[in-house]
């Protein structure tokens, strides 16, 4: 599985969207129906499973699947 993939697994853990219909413009909050708490908890099982350290003031800026995409790119 690619990382991608795998990134849009755990983003579909949080939402009702399944993977194969998310897109890099989706909001986490207005698209998928984050809450802040999905949000963090999200960010932690990214953290665990990619083996990185988030900083949180980058990750509060971000807003679409996109973003959090590129960001997870250049944390690798």
């Amino acid at each position: 599985m690619n990382q991608e993939m795998e990134f849009k697994n755990i983003v579909a853990q949080y939402s009702k969207v399944v993977p194969e219909e998310m897109n890099n413009e989706m909001r986490f909050r207005e698209d998928l129906g984050f809450s802040s708490l999905d949000f963090m908890s999200f960010l932690g099982e990214l953290e665990d499973t990619f083996d990185l350290e988030l900083d949180e003031s980058e990750v509060l800026n971000i807003t679409t699947l996109g973003e959090a995409l590129n960001l997870l790119e250049e944390l690798q």
